[in-house]
């Protein structure tokens, strides 16, 4: 058995890469009939990405006038209504909602909002009110509440490096993971203990015993997903891009039984304050074309109709262009819903007023808890005021 100092090492790379494990997962506990089958995926536009250039108000006045180099000329714009459209790199997108498969919604934000990327974040992945600093997240707490006990094999997976606060609970932490077998390799190590050897320890250290605990966790997880993921070939060419990839792992984690109900992963690159327009339809491209080969993909294997794609960014941009033809932080922005389960396809709201801002900024007309809340109750199936701690109004948003 490993040494303390080299044990601390190891599980200190461990900890900070964030390969964190639920307690209740075991690799014998799963059983299919115990999982609610629904799946959420979320996706993350890291950066602030500006919902103005998304979601295109193209006959507006307003919006011409406050972004006279970098608004969407009208001719380019793929018109959705009589009065909003798509960026014209969201090709993808909007096909989905021709379909009838992505609800947008606008001036999605918080009362008194903060425009630091890293705040911001926090209050949208905690579900905090913007004067309360929570060091648990929404889903973290969902999972608190659900599998406390171990006996319901509910997990949350980010396709990441790292864990983030999302998925960070109370007493239950999500996994954090890029390829499962590669963790599962990395945790059989022999410097990593056995379940043996975890419990010995855990009777003479506490604190080593956590962390034995952690680890050996992670690789039951880890070896339960690996595993898990080898029952059925999944042949699907994707488009190029990181966020492409995490969608595609996630996408063979749902059709090969993976009894997962949360999937979390991101995209960044979202700071435009500099020459924004090439670098967002950039993004936007890579965004709109892995979304819609991963829905698409699902609808072709008889998955669509248990999975639900809410993304979302921590804050949208200023109205006005800056001198570098890009645009500052702001606040108000959109959020999308894509399924074939949605109550209200298309445009849920109107956009906010562009001539009635706050400092510059949109006013947000929908609290994002509120969508939390609807997600918890009418998705998750969980009653929302235990997770958001308190109770917000629910949307007409599934059907």
């Amino acid at each position: 058995m490993m040494n303390r100092r080299n044990f601390i090492q190891q599980s200190g790379l461990l900890v900070a890469g964030s390969w964190l494990a639920p307690q209740f997962l075991q690799a014998h506990q799963y059983q299919q009939s115990r999982v609610n089958s629904r799946k959420l995926v979320v996706i993350q536009l890291s950066g602030g990405n500006d919902g103005l250039n998304t979601i295109v108000p193209y006959r507006n006045d307003e919006y011409y006038r406050a972004r006279p180099k970098i608004a969407i000329p009208t001719h380019r714009v793929l018109k959705g209504t009589d009065d909003l459209g798509f960026h014209p790199s969201l090709s993808g997108l909007k096909e989905l909602y021709d379909e009838g498969w992505l609800t947008v919604l606008n001036g999605v934000g918080y009362p008194n909002p903060n425009r630091s990327h890293f705040r911001s974040m926090d209050i949208w992945q905690s579900g905090s009110d913007a004067n309360q600093i929570w060091s648990t997240g929404w889903i973290g707490r969902y999972l608190d509440a659900t599998c406390a006990n171990g006996d319901q094999p509910q997990l949350a997976v980010e396709v990441e490096e790292s864990l983030s606060l999302a998925l960070k609970g109370k007493n239950i932490k999500g996994l954090a993971l890029k390829d499962p077998q590669k963790l599962y390799n990395t945790l059989r190590s022999k410097q990593i203990p056995s379940d043996r050897e975890a419990q010995q320890v855990g009777k003479e250290n506490e604190n080593l015993a956590y962390l034995y605990k952690t680890l050996v966790e992670a690789r039951s997880s880890a070896q339960y997903i690996a595993e898990k993921v080898k029952t059925k070939r999944v042949s699907r060419e994707y488009p190029k891009g990181e966020l492409s990839k995490s969608l595609k792992a996630i996408a063979r984690m749902i059709i090969t039984g993976v009894d997962t109900q949360v999937y979390y992963t991101s995209l960044s690159g979202f700071d435009t304050h500099i020459r924004q327009n090439p670098q967002q339809e950039r993004l936007l491209g890579q965004y709109a074309e892995a979304v819609h080969a991963f829905v698409n993909h699902l609808h072709s294997e008889g998955q669509l109709d248990n999975v639900l794609v809410l993304t979302f960014s921590e804050f949208g941009r200023r109205v006005a262009q800056n001198a570098s033809q890009g645009t500052d932080h702001g606040t108000a922005n959109n959020l999308f819903l894509i399924g074939n389960q949605l109550q209200k396809p298309g445009f849920f709201n109107e956009l906010p007023s562009l001539s009635n801002l706050q400092d510059g900024d949109l006013q947000f007309s929908l609290d994002f808890r509120r969508v939390y809340a609807t997600l918890l109750d009418q998705w998750l199936d969980i009653p929302h005021q235990q997770i958001l701690q308190q109770s917000y109004k629910v949307l007409p948003l599934l059907g």
